[in-house]
């Protein structure tokens, strides 16, 4: 009998430190999402006295020379950085930013605020990605739930735009080291390509490679970058501004060290800053895993020289099917300006 209740009593000790330690697992994974994010966009730090009509000081706007395809939609970018804090420049093109740094992206359409995303490093490893929906009259801008919110805006007859999940963000972004894909030395360069696929001009008082590099923030300094500002080195434009479109469309999956695009074609930052032509040739006549239609698997290519309809690369920029399109996530219309651009460029290569 004494045998049977203390077998009893052990059992139902061992299940409640199974239970206590689920619930201090969950308890674990709430502190970091989605409780450490405030319920309201002025609560971040983006705003002056929570005034969505003024940013706060310390708080920098910068602009990417190659900016991402986001279905034609208007956006604002910033960036603040911890008080005294520096970001890691130990690895040129691959900054590691401090503990605290916060990111934020706004997309407006038609002068309307639709959604601000918010990427913060929360530790050494970690970034949360979330997003604020803006109310109709742009007074505030709540939390998006996980699973983000579909459908929320019309950007054309019968397309609208979707707030993503934070899965589709970290899909991207990756949740662990990777975080901005926008700030880097490339995309904040003072040698700024005049022919960007939808380049944008500077405003007074954004953030550029040189700001950084004369206010110390990059530690340690890259100050040959001062003299040799990074630049997609090729003496052809058209191979410079679709190679820097690729880099902001492409490279976050397409780098070779992704976890989301362990297969397909790859370029780096390296490559296109040394010899861009070079990496370029790389995608000429590469087999493509996707299979371009009316061609078979032996003869369907990446990029087929004076061929854009038969390259799977212009192909799938071209299509918004959810099975063939690329980028896959984050667009539901076709970026034409790079489409045209594109084509006209592989239409000029040859091997």
């Amino acid at each position: 009998m004494k045998s049977r209740i203390a077998t009893t009593a052990l059992a139902a000790v061992l299940v409640a430190v199974a239970v206590s330690q689920q619930v201090s697992r969950a308890a674990a994974a709430a502190r970091l999402d989605p409780e450490m994010l405030p319920q309201h966009l002025t609560e971040t730090g983006l705003y002056a006295a929570d005034d969505p009509a003024v940013v706060a000081s310390g708080v920098r706007q910068f602009l990417p020379q190659y900016p991402l395809w986001s279905d034609g939609m208007t956006k604002r970018r910033w960036v603040r950085l911890p008080k005294g804090a520096s970001i890691d420049a130990t690895a040129e093109l691959a900054w590691d930013f401090p503990v605290g740094t916060k990111f934020w992206k706004e997309f407006s359409l038609n002068g309307r605020r639709i959604e601000t995303r918010i990427s913060w490093k929360v530790s050494p490893t970690r970034w949360l990605m979330a997003s604020y929906a803006w109310n109709e009259d742009g007074t505030d801008a709540t939390l998006a739930p996980p699973e983000g919110v579909p459908g929320v805006v019309e950007i054309a007859p019968g397309r609208r735009h979707s707030i993503p999940s934070r899965s589709d963000c970290t899909a991207c972004h990756g949740s662990e080291r990777t975080g901005p894909l926008g700030f880097n030395a490339l995309q904040l360069s003072n040698d700024r390509d005049p022919n960007a696929i939808h380049g944008e001009a500077l405003s007074p008082g954004m953030v550029t490679l040189s700001d950084l590099i004369d206010q110390d923030v990059l530690a340690p300094a890259p100050t040959h970058f001062v003299a040799d500002p990074p630049r997609i080195r090729t003496p052809n434009p058209a191979t410079r501004s679709v190679l820097g479109y690729f880099v902001s469309n492409c490279m976050m999956c397409h780098n070779g060290g992704s976890d989301g695009t362990p297969l397909g074609p790859s370029l780096s930052i390296r490559d296109l800053l040394e010899d861009a032509d070079m990496a370029a040739r790389t995608l000429i006549d590469r087999a493509s895993a996707w299979q371009v239609p009316g061609t078979n698997d032996v003869h369907s290519v990446v990029v087929q020289p004076g061929r854009p309809e038969s390259s799977a690369l212009f192909v799938r920029l071209r299509s918004r099917a959810p099975s063939s399109q690329m980028p896959p996530l984050g667009t539901v219309i076709r970026d034409q300006q790079a489409v045209d651009a594109i084509g006209r460029w592989i239409s000029n290569l040859s091997r």
